[in-house]
């Protein structure tokens, strides 16, 4: 049985998430996936949702047997106890495959480093991208925006403020 290991932080899971699982399921016969803690997403800003939530997003994926918390310290940590075959890095996550294989090999962990396919919008105005989801939230329905809108942005069914 080939064990694949996926992870990243998965906030506002999207198709680019969706794609990235679903390709590194194909390269073996169980996926695992392992959702970053806050404390190490150190590379863009902080995740938006809860761990717990990104993971049970995260495992409700049909590609996915099972999803995994990060370790709060030692991003290794997961990866030694899971002893995957294969570790698959998503098409654009800033790590070095070649930095990731000389860490793993430090440590005695013996699988293959690969790297994810990209996946093309389908569709016009498809977003991809967390970040890209944030800005347009931000720019549609952003703080100072619309001055009928309360502190979270709501407004009641005639169109005003709560009180």
């Amino acid at each position: 049985m080939t064990r694949v290991v996926a992870q990243g932080t998965f906030d506002l899971l999207h198709p680019g998430h969706v794609h990235y699982l679903e390709d590194a399921a194909t390269r073996g016969d169980e996926l695992h996936a392992i959702v970053a803690r806050r404390t190490n997403v150190t590379h863009k800003p902080a995740p938006v949702l809860c761990a717990e939530q990104r993971r049970d997003m995260v495992a409700a994926l049909a590609a996915v047997d099972e999803a995994h918390l990060g370790h709060p310290e030692d991003v290794f940590v997961p990866i030694e106890r899971l002893d995957p075959d294969v570790i698959v890095l998503g098409f654009d996550q800033h790590h070095d495959e070649a930095d990731i294989a000389d860490a793993l090999a430090e440590r005695g962990i013996d699988c293959r480093v690969e790297r994810a396919s990209g996946r093309d919008p389908r569709y016009e105005d498809e977003l991809l991208s967390s970040g890209d989801i944030v800005d347009r939230v931000l720019k549609r329905r952003g703080a100072g925006c619309d001055g009928d809108r309360d502190d979270r942005g709501h407004r009641d069914e005639a169109g005003e403020r709560p009180q």
